[in-house]
């Protein structure tokens, strides 16, 4: 009997459990001046996974671009353990004056009991960010969502981020508007945000903290 697959890509939330697999933490902060970052992964099944792992710089286009490694990048997680994907920087050249972004992917695939062979698998890849930190920058990342200023162009609103961090949006409103689509500010740059036609009023905004937490609000007028 054939058994059948199904693949899943996910956006972690913080310690989401998907598929079985418990994973600890929705996003990674490479620390420059640190040897390696971790994520646990733990399995409360009582059955084990097949547990793969690996580092993008497009999450939608896998390359081997090779500037961090996931080792170990393939193991079997037995029933009730706990393991850790480790992240290594090979030192390729990032720029020193702002976060760099990647991601890292992680895929799940449970094992099954041969008498199961109509059983269904669900098979789930759980995509985080990866963000490098380099040592000695500039301000604090959790209050650069403080710093973020807007202006109105026309139609068009613009958010600008003079931080040299990552700025992601958890909500971001104008009056009664919630922006559905939310933008994630790259450093020491301004983007364009796309709120309705004809939207006003004053300009409110949440984002997610290193830990993946919530900030508080912060309001501007424009």
């Amino acid at each position: 009997m054939i058994r059948f697959c199904i693949l899943l890509i996910v956006l972690i939330n913080p310690l989401m459990s998907l598929a079985g697999v418990e994973i600890g933490g929705s996003r990674l902060i490479y620390e420059g001046n640190a040897r390696q970052a971790a994520l646990s992964i733990s399995n409360p099944d009582d059955y084990p996974y097949l547990i793969q792992a690996w580092v993008d710089k497009d999450p939608t286009q896998r390359h081997s671009d090779n500037t961090f490694i996931a080792t170990p990048p393939l193991f079997r997680l037995e029933p009730h353990t706990q393991n850790s994907v480790r992240i290594v920087y090979t030192g390729a050249a990032l720029p020193a004056d702002r976060e760099s972004l990647y991601w890292l992917s992680i895929k799940s695939v449970p094992g099954t009991p041969k008498e199961e062979t109509n059983r269904l698998l669900i098979t789930v890849k759980s995509v985080f960010k990866l963000f490098y930190r380099p040592a000695g920058l500039p301000g604090d990342a959790a209050t650069a969502f403080e710093k973020i200023t807007f202006r109105r162009q026309g139609d068009r609103i613009y958010a600008s981020n003079p931080t040299p961090f990552y700025i992601s949006f958890y909500e971001l409103k104008m009056g009664n508007a919630k922006l559905k689509s939310l933008p994630v500010l790259s450093p020491l740059s301004e983007q364009a945000i796309d709120f309705p036609p004809g939207t006003a009023g004053t300009l409110s905004w949440r984002a997610i903290n290193d830990y993946g937490g919530i900030t508080d609000v912060r309001t501007a007028k424009i």
